[in-house]
């Protein structure tokens, strides 16, 4: 039975919390009033709401709960408590497994580095946080870009204590090998502050440093440090020029919103300003909800940042919140820095609040970005398998033989998550005439990674395809071309298959005992068995075209008269025996060198392999 409206006359007048059910007592819809009586009955009024869900939520209400509280914050949090619990329907509700992604210093370290830090709630390593960056992309440039102008180390912790000589980045000036002590500790310091200061937008004194730094080079004559520095400035102030649109002079940790309404659909658009700029946006989707714009709002900064480990200084809203005090009190508490709600009216602020409300609109109109959602996936992959960089470029290598007899290996690359078909390689095993994966798998690496790091092309990731073994051999070849910035994994099927289904799957990892099972249906399971199937079914069709190339130029050379050159001749232009075989004798003295004694050898030969 539909409410009846008459019961509102028996509601509270107090502050609280109403939740609306329907026939089967579930809570469709949470809202928090001032006065209780008079907000619940604006939906059943003469001049009610004139949303367009407001109806059909009207139409679902069979009854009304009220919970009296004693002030409006009380209400305002137990309604943020209520609606992550039942989850209604006419509700805007957050995803709980909300992560974050901030570039983090471990700045109490002998040796501190920059890391990519991806977590949900509070982050676990203690350092210097900055961000997050809502997107993952924004991120990484920066990340990549910081790398380049600063030479902090890029290896684990394991590694560097394990190292007895400089790696790779050492030579192309990419790191300065605290490892071996080729740097002071005063002299990494200066990198580790120049990294914090860009990070925290003091662009202008690093340049001021640097520029100290290159002039007092000069003077000493030391002619090869004065152009490095001088390399760093240019890099740094064609970073501060291509991005000066979205610096701000206000320089504070900034949220601004923007709210785009169309029909049953929202989008709420966010953008982060961080030290003053722009490093990322997200934006949140809602369907269907009874929410008013300003209920919104409320509701969503209360799930957004009541657990947030790190508040903005600053929010900016497109309207005036009448709870802006009460959200400011309730987001500050325990938090060691306080937040400020704001709904600017003129001004940079106005326009950055229009500006995210142009987004907003621009975002309902066009279709979601699927690239997050691979970006999402590489950052998992990283999370889950512990690797130090993120899995921008893979390499994966897989060999494959019958019986020791044409060994070859093969290389597939993914690029962003997508197969890059352009980086394929094949490799023909050399002088190895038995059945030995394992040098096969360290011939085809060598050969890979050593023209790899002649070219400065190494990749972020390397997947081989076995099991300790592979592993070993791989870190075997890292060792002898002193790489140390690249990650690497085994992956290993049970039972050494490779048809897709509920087997079991290991990944083993440098340095570790005991190898991680995946989920059978982890979505990184099935990315890494794409990865490492492509590779597998790349191996097998060069090993039989390798093998059929074999057999028929075996073939050939058994005819009189013809040996490896003009059987190699002969293939290279009719593809087959069965064409040469098929060829006219014209066709085939119009090779050079095959005679009239030559083709009528082949006539008498009689039928080959196909």
């Amino acid at each position: 039975m539909p409410f009846d409206p008459k019961e509102l006359d028996l509601f509270p007048s107090d502050p609280g919390v109403y939740l609306m059910k329907n026939a089967s007592g579930i809570v469709i819809y949470i809202g928090k009033a001032k006065v209780l009586k008079q907000r619940v009955k604006q939906y059943f009024g003469v001049s009610r709401d004139s949303r367009a869900m407001i109806p059909f939520l009207i139409a679902d209400i069979e009854t009304i709960e009220t919970i009296v509280v004693r002030s409006e914050k009380e209400a305002l949090l137990l309604e943020n408590t209520l609606i992550k619990k039942h989850k209604p329907k006419y509700n805007a509700i957050l995803k709980d497994d909300k992560t974050y992604v901030s570039l983090m210093i471990n700045h109490r370290h002998k040796w501190p580095m920059l890391k990519l830090i991806r977590y949900k709630g509070k982050p676990k390593e203690n350092g210097l946080y900055f961000g997050p960056y809502t997107s993952a992309f924004a991120a990484r440039q920066t990340y990549d870009l910081l790398l380049k102008l600063f030479p902090l180390r890029q290896c684990s912790d394991d590694e560097l204590k394990r190292r007895t000589r400089p790696c790779l980045l050492y030579s192309i000036k990419r790191c300065v090998a605290p490892c071996v002590g080729f740097c002071s500790p005063a002299e990494y310091e200066t990198y580790v502050q120049s990294t914090i200061k860009f990070l925290k937008g003091q662009d202008k004194e690093i340049l001021k440093g640097l520029y100290q730094e290159m002039e007092k080079a000069s003077n000493l004559l030391e002619f090869e440090k004065a152009a490095s520095l001088h390399k760093t400035i240019l890099q740094i102030e064609h970073v501060i020029e291509d991005n000066q649109l979205v610096f701000k002079a206000h320089g504070k940790n900034t949220d601004v919103f923007g709210l785009h309404r169309e029909a049953e659909e929202v989008i709420l658009m966010q953008l982060l300003f961080r030290e003053g700029k722009l490093t990322g946006s997200e934006h949140y989707s809602f369907s269907g909800l009874a929410q008013e714009d300003e209920e919104l709002l409320s509701s969503f900064l209360l799930q957004n940042y009541k657990d947030a480990a790190i508040l903005p200084e600053e929010i900016l809203l497109p309207l005036k919140l009448k709870e802006e005090k009460i959200l400011e009190e309730i987001l500050s508490d325990d938090k060691k820095n306080k937040v400020v709600i704001n709904h600017p009216t003129r001004g940079e602020k106005l326009s950055l609040v229009k500006m995210a409300e142009q987004n907003a609109k621009a975002c309902y109109i066009r279709e979601k970005d699927h690239q997050e959602l691979k970006e999402k996936m590489l950052l998992d992959l990283q999370d889950q398998l512990k690797l130090t960089r993120y899995p921008r470029r893979i390499e994966c290598f897989d060999t494959s033989n019958i019986q020791g007899s044409d060994l070859v290996a093969s290389l597939v690359a993914f690029y962003e998550g997508d197969h890059d078909k352009k980086r394929t390689r094949y490799f023909h095993i050399k002088g190895i005439t038995r059945s030995d994966d394992y040098g096969a798998m360290r011939q085809a690496l060598s050969r890979r990674l050593a023209r790899a790091k002649k070219e400065d092309d190494l990749p972020d990731l390397i997947i081989v395809d076995g099991g300790k073994g592979q592993l070993n051999v791989a870190l075997e070849v890292f060792k002898e071309l002193d790489i140390a910035s690249v990650d690497l994994i085994a992956l290993a099927k049970e039972e050494a298959r490779h048809d897709k289904g509920m087997t079991l799957e290991r990944v083993f990892l440098p340095h570790t005992a005991e190898p991680i099972h995946l989920p059978a249906r982890s979505p990184l399971l099935f990315f890494l068995q794409k990865i490492r199937d492509l590779a597998h079914e790349k191996a097998i069709q060069f090993h039989r075209k390798t093998r059929s190339k074999r057999t028929l130029k075996s073939a050939l050379e058994e005819i009189p008269g013809i040996g490896p050159v003009k059987g190699k001749k002969l293939l290279s232009h009719f593809g087959s025996v069965k064409r040469i075989l098929q060829a006219t004798d014209e066709e085939l003295s119009a090779i050079s060198g095959i005679s009239g004694k030559d083709i009528q050898a082949i006539r008498m030969h009689g039928k080959f392999p196909s």
